[in-house]
């Protein structure tokens, strides 16, 4: 197949996950590949012989491919390891695609990516391009077309361009300045759950309470009023689940792993509300009995780590 977009891997300590990804890339055959490995934390026993195994698999590439490793020596953790990795991976790439050890894609989304990429890579209204879908047919706008626009950038398989990434910052401590409250309530939808949920995840971040880094590419992408291009055809699989994720540990219900029929037609840069609004309620559960529920499980949960 050959894929000519640089693609990036986010790896820590699942090599049987990784091994299997890299096993789909070997059936594209990327000519660049990044490989992020975060470093081992030193109390988690057997944690560094994972580890090892994931930088390991690197040298496992046996197809004509220019690879480059970025392995961190100490853990760095979900926020600062992933966003890290991405900051280099754009530090040598205008362009590219970026995926977790445990996103397998249909191999289409490999040209979905590369399409979209050429096709709005002047136009500063698309943030990115998301090959994750969990909207059903009955909650797009337009079912028939390939693919649409939404105001949250879903990263199970995405790609951007530097330019998407220059504005990113771990550090969200400023986000009510980033997004005032007129810009948060049409971010949100108009929705006053929808508003309250992301308000609440901000805060959160900002305040540290959580090891991530995808919430603050959401405010990113809202701050400045850019929408990502989404597949309406779902792309990937996560088959990351499990005790052994550090935030997946539950399911999330996607739409089932599709080949999307290239080349697409060409979409105008315009909001699916429609989706936007199914997402909000039903993946997001930002409704007015989902949100106090969220709000009670947090409770709970700080109050657990509180506890000796």
């Amino acid at each position: 197949m050959g894929v000519s977009e640089p693609v990036l891997v986010i790896a820590f300590n699942r090599p049987d996950l990784l091994a299997v990804l890299l096993q789909r890339l070997r059936e594209v055959e990327p000519s660049r590949l990044f490989i992020a490995v975060d470093g081992p934390r030193q109390e988690r026993a057997g944690e560094a012989e994972r580890v090892q195994a994931c930088r390991e698999l690197a040298e496992t590439v046996d197809w004509d491919c220019e690879v480059r490793t970025l392995f961190q020596e100490s853990n760095l953790g979900c926020g600062r390891g992933v966003s890290t990795a991405i900051s280099w991976f754009f530090e040598n790439v205008e362009r590219g695609i970026i995926l977790e050890d445990d996103i397998i894609p249909d191999p289409s989304f490999f040209g979905f990516c590369s399409e979209l990429l050429d096709r709005y890579e002047d136009d500063d209204r698309v943030f990115a391009v998301s090959g994750c879908n969990y909207v059903p047919a009955e909650g797009l706008s337009d079912p028939g077309a390939p693919y649409r626009f939404s105001r949250v950038p879903h990263i199970w398989g995405w790609a951007g361009w530097r330019r998407t990434w220059e504005g990113y910052r771990l550090d969200i401590s400023d986000w009510r300045d980033r997004l005032p409250t007129g810009r948060l309530w049409e971010s949100a939808g108009r929705s006053l759950p929808g508003m309250v949920f992301w308000a609440g995840m901000f805060r959160t971040l900002g305040r540290g309470e959580i090891d991530t880094w995808d919430g603050q590419l959401v405010l990113s992408a809202m701050e400045g009023g850019r929408l990502t291009a989404t597949s309406n055809v779902n792309l990937v699989e996560n088959v990351g689940f499990g005790t052994g994720a550090t935030h997946t540990v539950e399911g999330m219900d996607v739409q089932p792993v599709a080949a999307i029929a290239l080349p697409t037609s060409r979409m105008p840069v315009r909001l699916d509300e429609r989706a936007d609004a199914w997402t909000r309620r039903h993946h997001f559960h930002a409704t007015a009995t989902g949100v106090p529920a969220m709000m009670v499980k947090y409770l709970r949960q700080r109050l657990n780590r509180r506890r000796p």
